[in-house]
């Protein structure tokens, strides 16, 4: 009789598989200067959750970015002349434009509302990612304030991943996400903008499907689909739940950076 499961336990391969994602509760609003690891640690534990190799935390940008301090309030941003013609183009708020030049390393697309760009990190989104929603200063009024993205968000997503295994002696992973629209469809999705011990990409180039024949072509963006099934869990207004642990992630960990997942300018068909 043949053998229904096969030697091979990547995904796709016979095995039954299971992942499971849980949003951590009780997450407080974040301050600059808050230690996300210890919230995160804080968090585990009265969700009862004992972590074990392999597991990922999945994060959104949003609090990253507070805690780091990347607060913005636009009464104190003076635009320049591109900003501002730019903005009277476009109807936006120069003042929002020109944080939104400075995060950038090229304007690639615009429209009314929106400005699509090139983010100094790599990666190409709206308008930088600066965000208004659950936004607020501690002073001023709270229209005025703006969150950019973490200044490196592979560097972040070390830090936390780092910090976190010290405190549980355990390998993780960090992934740091964002939503982004699509060139090829409508709706926002969660997307990977910083990672550490984890894969970005998963290259099957080599591997054999259904019949023996040799993959050529396929590179599976698992980052990016981890990414999106946490998005699901986190909503995309009330943001009550930013964080969720992950296990049984079908891949082994390992190290990598945002750097395996953009793709090469001359490759931008969209560019």
């Amino acid at each position: 009789m043949q053998d229904i499961y096969p030697s091979d336990p990547r995904p796709g391969n016979g095995y039954s598989m299971t992942l499971t994602l849980t949003t951590l509760p009780n997450i407080p609003l974040i301050h600059p200067g808050d230690s996300i690891a210890e919230i995160i640690l804080n968090s585990l534990q009265e969700a009862k959750i004992l972590v074990e190799d392999g597991d990922v935390i999945v994060l959104a940008q949003k609090i990253v970015s507070k805690a780091e301090g990347r607060l913005e309030n636009l009464t104190q941003v003076a635009p320049g002349e591109r900003a501002k013609q730019i903005a009277e183009e476009i109807d936006k708020d120069p003042r929002l434009v020109e944080l939104i030049l400075r995060e950038s390393r090229e304007v690639l697309r615009t429209r009314p509302g929106t400005i699509v760009v090139e983010h100094r990190n790599g990666f190409v989104c709206a308008n930088a990612g600066i965000d208004h929603s659950n936004v607020h200063g501690d002073w001023g009024k709270d229209e005025d304030w703006v969150l950019l993205l973490p200044e490196d968000p592979d560097a972040s997503a070390r830090k936390i991943r780092d910090e976190l295994e010290v405190q549980t002696g355990k390998k993780l992973a960090v992934l740091i996400i964002d939503s982004h629209g699509r060139a090829w469809r409508l709706g926002t999705v969660g997307t990977v903008i910083g990672l550490a011990g984890i894969p970005g990409v998963v290259d099957q180039r080599g591997w054999a499907d259904l019949f023996g024949f040799k993959l050529r072509i396929t590179q599976v963006a698992a980052a990016d689909e981890l990414a999106a099934a946490a998005s699901l869990l986190m909503g995309q207004a009330n943001e009550g739940t930013p964080v969720v642990h992950v296990r049984g992630f079908p891949y082994p960990l390992r190290e990598s950076s945002m750097a395996e997942i953009l793709r090469p300018k001359e490759l931008d068909m969209f560019r």
